[in-house]
């Protein structure tokens, strides 16, 4: 999951990067800019997420031992 998290964090930022080349090219207004850019919040959240499962003691089954 973590994995696919930083994926996901990742891609916020490639959008950003884009928004802002579409705002230098003129294909955005402020306000749009603005609304969309606030959206990438998102990233802070996924990075929290991030942090708290690294700490967590619960692993996922790539981790778990076979009582057999």
């Amino acid at each position: 999951l973590i994995q696919y998290l930083y994926i996901a964090k990742g891609s916020v930022g490639e959008v950003v990067r884009q928004l802002y080349v579409a705002m230098d090219q003129d294909y955005l207004v402020q306000k749009e800019f603005d609304e969309i850019h606030g959206l990438a919040g998102v990233s802070k959240m996924i990075g929290g997420l991030i942090e708290y499962l690294k700490g967590s003691k619960m692993k996922g089954a790539k981790y778990s031992t076979r009582n057999s």
